[in-house]
């Protein structure tokens, strides 16, 4: 089985992000091999700063085992109107279940805070991810140029209470 889909061997913790994470943060973005090639332009400036950090509900997927804390991967909340921001998964541990945890830590933030529905703007590649951890197809983001030269699928998470 290669490593791109063997299960989480690691203990992973779900932590809140501070201030200091966020270039290590903009790394994971800049770095996604999701963004190579035409969509690179879309993150090649992209920063994380410690400000939407803070202003938004910022979750991080650390390895617990790792003495520095690697930062496996990372989402971010933003609460109005309910939307899932921000989602990356580091290249070399895709495949071994840190997105669904990250999603299923999501939809809990969400649920505390009260929200019964949260938008998606996906990239195209992330598109079958997001129909695997149960989001719902909902429309076409269009194109804005020039930051971002084409179409993207819209989504929706449903939150139900519990």
């Amino acid at each position: 089985m290669s490593s791109r889909t063997s299960p989480i061997s690691q203990r992973i913790t779900i932590r809140r992000a501070v201030a200091r994470d966020a270039k290590r943060l903009t790394r994971l973005v800049r770095g996604s091999s999701a963004y190579a090639g035409k969509y690179e332009a879309a993150v090649a400036g992209y920063r994380v700063g410690p400000a939407y950090i803070e202003a938004h509900r910022t979750f991080v997927a650390v390895d617990a085992d790792d003495p520095v804390g690697r930062i496996l991967g990372f989402y971010a909340l933003v609460l109005a109107p309910p939307e899932l921001d921000l989602l990356f998964v580091a290249d070399d541990v895709q495949g071994r279940g840190i997105g669904r945890l990250l999603v299923a830590h999501m939809r809990s933030e969400a649920r505390a805070a009260g929200i019964d529905r949260i938008k998606v703007v996906s990239h195209r590649p992330a598109e079958d991810f997001y129909h695997r951890v149960g989001a719902v197809r909902t429309g076409t983001a269009l194109a804005n140029p020039p930051a971002v030269p084409w179409d993207r699928p819209e989504f929706e998470f449903r939150i139900p209470s519990e």
